[in-house]
């Protein structure tokens, strides 16, 4: 039996002289090339997705009408990888943000669950859902616990899996420093996760069920109405298996192996109609020949 053939990567550098020829539709493909690694570093940045759709839109601007000033020194994901990171290191602080996390507060949080004695009523197939939106948001807003430099970092590091020297290049910094910042990010989240998650360490009870009732009576932070992570819209991950492995790893590595196992968030596709028709608009000069 023949094997169907896997999908491949779109040429964006192709695109890119395309798009800067005067090609629409080139520059269409270059959005949706681009979108979903685009939203999935804001959404991990920022948390909230509404506040990602709105980076993320952003950046794309951002990209498309500097697309001149792409030089081919580096691959263009890099190039518009740092374009991001630099909008999303410096743009205001997000709804998210503004809870100004620690992971003081995230135990306090904790240990405000575990003496909850309330109970939430679900079938289990809602429980089922909302017990994994608490998994994605817990690990969504450790993530918020470290600074937004650090942050970066360890987004880029683990989740994008990006080496020493593409980070540095990202973040304009050396190889060593995006190392140093990675490796603190890893041993900040680890430390913590050690101690509280049972996925992590086996020798921590899973209270994953009490928190989730208090969170949802007191905290409001899970909305069983609307689940922000658990129900988006996502691409299947080419290393599912690796959760099926996870107490053979070491304490570390199943942290990096938890963060690598999110969904692949997919970017809504109303940006590619965004872009167009803010070309259509003639606000830009890019595509105007």
């Amino acid at each position: 039996m023949l094997k169907k053939p896997q999908k491949t990567e779109p040429d964006l550098e192709s695109l890119v002289e395309k798009a800067k020829e005067g090609d629409k539709d080139a520059l269409e493909d270059l959005v949706r090339g681009i979108q979903d690694r685009i939203y999935g570093l804001a959404i991990r940045m920022l948390y909230h997705p509404a506040d990602a759709e709105d980076a993320t839109q952003e950046i794309l601007i951002k990209i498309i009408t500097h697309l001149d000033g792409f030089r081919g020194e580096s691959g263009f994901a890099t190039w518009a990888y740092r374009i991001a990171s630099n909008h999303l290191l410096t743009t205001k602080r997000r709804r998210a943000e503004k809870w100004n996390m620690t992971f003081d507060e995230c135990e306090r949080r904790i240990e405000k669950g575990l003496s909850y004695s309330g109970r939430q009523s679900f079938n289990e197939a809602e429980k089922g859902l909302l017990l994994e939106e608490m998994k994605l948001a817990c690990m969504q807003a450790l993530l918020l616990c470290l600074s937004r430099e650090i942050r970066m970092a360890f987004i880029l590091g683990v989740v994008f899996q990006t080496t020493g020297i593409e980070g540095g290049e990202i973040l304009d910094i050396t190889p060593e420093s995006f190392r140093q910042r990675l490796s603190r990010g890893r041993k900040q989240i680890s430390a913590f996760m050690t101690t509280k998650c049972s996925l992590v360490n086996p020798k921590n009870p899973c209270h994953c069920e009490r928190i989730l009732a208090f969170d949802i009576e007191k905290e409001c932070v899970i909305n069983p109405e609307n689940p922000l992570f658990a129900d988006h819209p996502c691409h299947a991950k080419k290393n599912g298996q690796v959760m099926n492995r996870l107490q053979e790893l070491d304490e570390m590595v199943r942290v990096t192996a938890l963060f690598r196992s999110h969904p692949d968030y997919a970017a809504p596709q109303a940006f590619v109609e965004i872009i167009k028709k803010l070309m259509d608009s003639g606000r830009f000069q890019l595509l105007e020949t």
